[in-house]
């Protein structure tokens, strides 16, 4: 059976140094270091990527490129005495990941839209490049779409900023186990406020 050219796009992105993919990130992260953290895209950089996640090539669907500082939640170290294990300053993991974070902000930018999805297209020393598929829920083309109006019903309002999105689920323990999907273990609020 022939390869599709989505394919032969998902097998270069897998190994960069060999196929070419690298030189070309290491030209392109010259011109977006310079760019805002919020870019709109003519075009996915990753079309097999953006197409897996939902993205079409029509009116009411926008892809935009966000740009995010790297590294974990790095405290000043304390003064006073304490033992190196009581000080609080390693283990600190964030609340909601990177890729979370740069699909709020683009929400925030357009708040006239919702997030599909994201996916990441980039990293250097300093920053995570993710490119973030974007629905306007009141657009016709969207709303006849069979596939894409369910995003246009009232409960689907603020889907990055409730964790709705892919990373979300994710960052909620909402993976997928077995056949059916199930939670991997409760949610950070209900987690919270179970009683002890």
């Amino acid at each position: 059976m022939a390869k599709s050219m989505y394919a032969y796009v998902r097998d270069a992105w897998k190994v960069p140094a060999k196929s070419g993919v690298r030189a070309l990130l290491w030209e392109r992260m010259q011109v977006w270091r310079r760019e805002g953290s919020v870019v709109r895209v003519t075009r996915p950089t990753r079309i097999d990527r953006a197409r897996s996640l939902g993205y079409k090539a029509k009116q009411g669907i926008v892809v935009v490129r966000v740009k995010v500082r790297r590294g974990g939640r790095r405290a000043s170290r304390y003064v006073r005495a304490r033992r190196t294990a009581r000080m609080g300053i390693n283990k600190r993991t964030m609340g909601k990941s990177i890729q979370r974070i740069a699909e709020e902000r683009a929400s925030r930018k357009y708040p006239n839209m919702e997030a599909l999805n994201s996916y990441w297209v980039g990293e250097d020393g300093k920053q995570k490049w993710y490119e973030v598929i974007l629905v306007d829920p009141h657009h016709p083309s969207v709303i006849n779409d069979s596939n894409l109006n369910w995003i246009s019903q009232t409960g689907h309002r603020g889907r990055a900023e409730r964790g709705k999105t892919s990373a979300g689920m994710k960052g909620r323990g909402m993976g997928k186990r077995g056949i059916g999907t199930e939670k991997c273990r409760p949610s950070v609020r209900s987690n919270a406020n179970r009683a002890k």
